[in-house]
């Protein structure tokens, strides 16, 4: 019996390879769905790659080569003028009132949205809150909307002549209000109208990051007795910390980005008080009676550059907090 049975043992290997060998056909087969699948993957993500390289690659690539020319973008003529536009671009006033106006327009915007957008997601995530949801959608609700749209609304509701805003305020006795039509006050108008559109996008951002946040140090910090204080100091801000700096960086990489809403709005004015560079740009590119796109671009350029380098001296200083932080 035990001779037998040793014999039988030797049988189980070759039954165990049988369905190997059964495979080893079957994968070119699967190769070659797997090239079909791949097929069709690239397929579908051509019309995306082809949109994106025509409408945002290459405008890119060649605005750096229109920097370099003089050219009015009606005829073909290009002469190329080499450093020119940009020593033209340097050279104008209007430029540096237009860097100093959307630097300032960033200075107030990021930090209400980032801050402000905190403290809210910290109300927003408490469990005891009711109708959260609710509130969440309300904050989120003017990020679907065009900005274009919120613009032009906006200027209608602060018409200092019919807007309604202007009327209930001749109602209260209190005149006449001009928040638009005012050089001391357009932009810090624009700028709290650009955090009430886009906050909700910040305050997903630190929603998501409260979720990150493990229950069960709540719950130990609860047992031991800590209040709502300590345990937002010693548990949920050093947790959030890393979060802070990817925010940050993309809130004030989006505060550059207010052309729309700033052009339908004000355009700039009164007395370019509002005229970012976006603005400064599309008017030496679109809305000059001669247009000068190598100018233009050559400020954008500019532009490209200055967005860089704010959010480098963001993360080197971002950088040295940190590690300060880490040898206390």
């Amino acid at each position: 019996m035990t001779g037998s049975s040793v014999l039988a043992q030797p049988s189980t290997p070759r039954k165990s390879g049988a369905p190997e060998a059964s495979r080893r056909p079957r994968r070119p087969a699967q190769r070659a769905r797997q090239r079909r699948r791949n097929l069709w993957i690239y397929a579908f993500l051509l019309p995306t790659f082809v949109l994106y390289g025509m409408y945002t690659l290459y405008p890119m690539v060649a605005s750096y080569w229109y920097s370099l020319v003089e050219w009015n973008g009606f005829t073909a003529d290009q002469r190329f003028v080499g450093i020119e536009n940009y020593r033209a671009v340097l050279a104008d006033p209007m430029f540096w009132s237009a860097v100093r106006i959307t630097l300032v327009f960033m200075l107030i915007v990021a930090p209400l949205r980032v801050f402000g957008a905190f403290f809210l997601a910290i109300l927003l995530n408490s469990p005891k809150l009711p109708l959260s949801a609710f509130f969440r959608t309300m904050y989120f609700l003017p990020v679907v909307t065009t900005t274009a749209i919120v613009g032009v609304v906006m200027r209608f509701v602060l018409d200092p002549a019919s807007g309604p805003l202007s009327l209930l305020s001749e109602m209260l006795g209190l005149g006449s209000i001009d928040l638009l039509e005012s050089s001391t006050t357009a932009l810090a108008t624009s700028a709290l109208i650009y955090v009430w559109k886009f906050f909700g996008i910040t305050l997903i951002y630190w929603l998501a990051a409260l979720q990150t946040v493990p229950r069960d140090l709540y719950e130990a910090a609860r047992i031991d007795g800590a209040g709502a204080i300590q345990t937002f100091r010693h548990i949920t801000l050093p947790l959030l910390v890393p979060f802070l700096l990817i925010i940050s960086v993309l809130t004030v990489e989006d505060c550059f980005h207010a052309f729309d809403l700033m052009q339908t709005m004000t355009a700039g004015g009164p007395f370019y008080s509002t005229e970012i560079i976006e603005i400064y740009i599309y008017r030496y590119a679109f809305a000059a009676t001669i247009p000068q796109l190598g100018f233009a671009s050559a400020a954008a350029v500019l532009f490209g550059l200055l967005v860089l380098v704010v959010v480098g001296i963001q993360l080197w200083v971002t950088m040295i907090a940190r590690r300060s932080g880490a040898r206390a």
